[in-house]
């Protein structure tokens, strides 16, 4: 490999490198993005069907359940997407 011989290129390559992290970064965390869309709609869901009138053959409580680890799953996505 060959020396850098100058002050400006060894900046300049630092600044590149720091800019490259930077960029990688946000790309990896903008794709958490719609994983916590996802999160914040099922809850919205959750709160609708809490505040539902109850009386529907045991549908809405099997259906508040299932939104319920709908939340888990997405959670643990957001978790493992992290890494």
């Amino acid at each position: 490999m060959q020396q850098l011989k100058s002050r400006p290129a060894l900046l300049a390559m630092v600044f590149a490198l720091i800019l490259g992290a930077v960029i990688g970064g946000t790309a990896v965390a903008a794709t958490q993005v719609h994983m916590h869309n996802a999160r914040t709609d099922l809850q919205s869901a959750w709160n609708e069907l809490n505040v539902a009138v109850p009386d529907k053959n045991g549908h809405r409580v099997q259906a508040m359940n299932l939104v319920h680890q709908a939340i888990n799953q997405v959670n643990l996505g957001i978790q493992a997407g992290a890494y």
